[in-house]
């Protein structure tokens, strides 16, 4: 079984084409170097709309199947930013720990990085997650950070994504370790052809 991604910027602005989007092709960038099994992706392109946001991600989960969604923008303090409050509605259950890493990873670079509202939930068989907007902070929060050796600093929160999606039955997927190697516990790894 292939993973089905669904991607979904959230953005007034790109989404009128006043300036191009950013966050899909980060994200589709960013998996295609990360995952190494099979994936496909379907992308969203929509405006800081409540109502819009949930419909999207009701028919990403519900219709066309996707076991994890990712979405960019939309998750600050502004009255336009309501990305999480979608979230949350269209939620079975909330996995704040998701969350609370990305404000963790973000808080070593900005200290506004607490304005963050991200969140992660269960809707059905898929994971949700709200990231950050910017590229960079996109990859930081996947990835998590490195010191000047190479080594892992701090976990970014992609290491525990294939682990969730075993536990609520989505496709066994495998990561490029050099990218951001998944933790499973051994009697959740499937054995080495």
């Amino acid at each position: 079984m292939t993973l089905r991604i669904g991607l979904v910027s959230v953005s007034d602005r790109a989404s009128q084409g006043v300036y191009e989007d950013k966050g899909l092709p980060a994200l589709e960038a960013w998996l295609g170097r990360a995952l190494t099994s099979g994936f496909e992706c379907i992308s969203r392109l929509i405006p800081d709309e409540q109502a819009v946001i949930e419909a999207t991600l009701r028919a990403l989960v519900d219709d066309e199947g996707c076991q994890l969604v990712l979405t960019t923008g939309g998750t600050g303090p502004a009255l336009r930013d309501v990305t999480p409050e979608a979230t949350l509605a269209v939620a079975d259950r909330v996995m704040p720990g998701f969350g609370e890493q990305m404000r963790q990873i973000s808080l070593r670079f900005v200290p506004t990085a607490i304005l963050s509202r991200q969140v992660g939930v269960i809707r059905k068989q898929a994971l949700i997650l709200n990231l950050p907007g910017q590229p960079k902070a996109i990859q930081e929060t996947l990835e998590g950070l490195r010191n000047t050796a190479g080594e892992v600093e701090v976990p970014g929160i992609f290491a525990a994504v294939p682990y969730c999606l075993d536990l609520i039955g989505a496709p066994y997927i495998e990561t490029d370790p050099a990218v951001v190697k998944a933790f499973r516990p051994k009697s959740a790894q499937k054995p080495q052809a």
